[in-house]
């Protein structure tokens, strides 16, 4: 064996410059094996339990875990990488490795004491293998243990390459050291850049807030008042468009969480093979395509409030691990085995009566009572006539504004136009129509081009028949030549006609391709 000053600081002068653990304890051992022609390089770190980090009671002691292994047999040429097995998790304490994690003394073995049962498991392998000898030294950052690095060789290992070993195993705890604070510091360099991504997302998305002074909203008022203080889960029910997300803002906004963002999963768009890593995150490599490590939305979230809109479309397979994480504030990113802890207030909405879905056998019913701690249920826009033209003289002043044009009076006829439908849609509906109208009004009276012929309540009118697609579409026509005259034929951006007609742009493309519209 070959072991010199020069050598192991080439190795170290590596590893300092390693931003990621993993990386760092992978090119120790790798290094040690290859240029110092150790036989089998291994590190070993301090494993906590999660009770322990938070400085709390815990039935599970700390022991070390395998975190990287480098070398390669004699006898049959196996590459000795893995970080499974017998050795993957050590007591403290316990044989040489043990040993020196609790003396936090380092250890050199000869070739008799190294094939000695009372420090070698397998002495059938040190001789098998040809070891003759064994240095091992606690890795050590601020008088705090960190782990155990261990070192065999098929030579005897010499006082003064012990002693540079261990010299070498000062400057690799620094570098663990630094590398665990460069991914501390970028976890909450990206925590913070998806918060700001999800806050700038949210002012961009609510125009405004709750408004209203109906019965029905000013009972929805009191409910906010009563469990915004509190931590109780809230299951938020009502029809699409009803204003669910206005609800679940308000109780966040009013809670003792509300410095801290208010992370949203609509759970219908979340692809059912992606819903762990967008819940719990993933650890690089663990599946085609992720990169690197990245967070989840429970851990983005820890510390505020998480909001599930749609959660009745989470799958069965999914909602064990969910009720988990909402009993025990526990989780495993995808393709990792560390156990992290997150402190999150859960609001959840649905337009689904999860109680039938409980009976068909679609939604878990403890589940269920986990989150509707506090159920509250959202009346539909029809349910509250009187805040009408409250919403649509609102959502009139913000169109208006935004798209930078006049401002049409809100005329007494129109107030009975808006009142005397039953609005399907909800508020939503509701702003959608008040914004065409303004684009349509071009500065004249407005005029409202509602969906369909609904009855004031809520029935659909039997004695017209509702246009078909193609009468819709055709119907569409002159509000988005409109909108494409104004925005200049632009179809993308803040300024293009998809945002001013609250449309996607490819939903605007489609509708211009069937109607034959060219864009200038």
């Amino acid at each position: 064996m070959d072991i010199d000053l020069e050598l192991l600081h080439s190795i170290s002068l590596a590893t300092s410059q390693a931003r990621e653990v993993g990386t760092v304890l992978q090119m120790v051992a790798a290094g040690l094996t290859q240029k110092a022609g150790l036989a089998l390089a291994r590190i070993w770190l301090l494993d906590k339990s999660p009770a322990s980090e938070k400085g709390g009671a815990s039935d599970e002691p700390p022991f070390l875990r395998l975190a990287a292994s480098a070398g390669q047999s004699q006898v049959d040429g196996r590459f000795w990488n893995r970080l499974d097995g017998e050795f993957a998790r050590m007591p403290i304490g316990v044989r040489k490795i043990g040993h020196i994690a609790k003396s936090r003394e380092s250890l050199r073995l000869d070739d008799r004491e190294v094939a000695n049962s009372r420090w070698t498991a397998h002495p059938e392998w040190v001789a098998r293998e040809g070891i003759k000898g064994f240095a091992g030294h606690p890795l050590l950052f601020r008088n705090e243990v960190l782990g155990v690095l261990g070192v065999f060789s098929r030579e005897g290992i010499s006082l003064a390459q012990f002693q540079w070993l261990g010299l070498f195993a000062g400057q690799a705890a620094v570098a663990i050291a630094n590398a665990r604070a460069f991914e501390e510091i970028e976890g909450l360099r990206e925590r913070l850049e998806l918060e700001n991504e999800y806050l700038r997302g949210e002012v961009r998305q609510n125009f405004g807030g709750l408004v209203g002074q109906s019965h029905s909203l000013q009972n929805i008022f009191r409910q906010i008042e009563l469990v915004a203080p509190t931590d109780a889960n809230v299951l938020i029910t009502g029809e699409t468009g009803s204003g669910k997300e206005l609800v679940a803002r308000a109780i966040h906004e009013q809670s003792k969480r509300s410095a801290r963002a208010l992370v949203k999963v609509n759970c219908a768009s979340v692809a059912r093979e992606l819903f762990e890593s967008e819940f719990f995150g993933h650890a690089r490599g663990a599946f085609t395509g992720a990169v690197r490590d990245r967070a989840g939305r429970f851990e983005l979230a820890s510390g505020g409030t998480l909001f599930l809109d749609e959660v009745g479309e989470i799958p069965m397979a999914m909602q064990g691990k969910l009720l988990r994480v909402l009993q025990e504030g526990e989780f495993e990113r995808v393709g990792e085995n560390r156990t992290r802890k997150v402190d999150v207030r859960v609001i959840a909405a649905t337009n689904r009566n999860l109680r039938e879905q409980i009976g068909i056998g679609l939604f878990r019913e403890d589940l269920f009572f986990r989150l509707s701690v506090f159920p509250l249920e959202v009346p539909p826009l029809r349910a509250r006539q009187s805040d009408i033209p409250l919403l649509a003289a609102h959502f009139l002043e913000l169109a208006a504004r935004r798209m930078k044009l006049p401002q049409p009076a809100l005329t007494g006829s129109n107030i009975q136009a808006l009142t005397e439908y039953a609005w399907p849609g909800n508020i939503r509906e509701l702003q959608n129509v008040i914004e065409r109208a303004v684009i349509l009004s071009d500065g004249g009276p407005l005029q409202f081009q509602l969906a369909g012929p609904w009855a004031s309540d809520g029935a659909p009118d039997t004695s017209s028949m509702p246009l078909s697609r193609t009468q819709w579409l055709r119907s569409q026509q002159p509000t988005i030549e409109k909108a494409l005259k104004k925005s200049g034929g632009k179809i993308h951006g803040p300024d293009g006609a998809a945002a001013l007609l609250g449309l996607r742009p490819t939903t605007l493309a489609s509708r211009m391709a069937a109607l034959g519209i060219k864009r200038r």
